[in-house]
C-alpha cells in the first residue's frame, strides 16, 4: 500500500518491517494486524488491516513520530 500524508510518501513496498502484531487466526473476521514500518528516510508509519468485524475493516496507513515508537509497541 502507498499513500501520501502531508506531502509524504508512505510505501509498504518501499519502507522496512520494524515489528508486527497479528490478532486472531487468517480469515478471522475479528483479527487484524498492525505493522510498524520505517522509511529509507527515518520516518516510521503503521499500517493497518483486518477482517470486515475487525477495528480495521480496511488497509490504512498512519504515521507516528519516533518519540511515540516505543510506548506504541509497549501498548501491545
Amino acid at each position: 500500500m502507498c499513500k501520501d500524508i502531508g506531502g509524504h510518501l508512505y510505501d509498504t513496498a518501499a519502507s522496512t518491517i520494524d515489528k508486527k502484531f497479528t490478532y486472531g487466526a487468517p480469515g478471522d473476521p475479528c483479527g487484524y494486524e498492525e505493522t510498524l514500518y520505517i522509511t529509507s528516510d527515518g520516518r516510521y508509519f503503521i499500517y493497518t488491516n483486518g477482517g470486515i468485524n475487525s477495528k480495521y475493516p480496511e488497509e490504512n496507513i498512519f504515521p507516528i513520530e519516533r518519540e511515540n515508537v516505543k510506548s506504541w509497541i509497549l501498548s501491545h
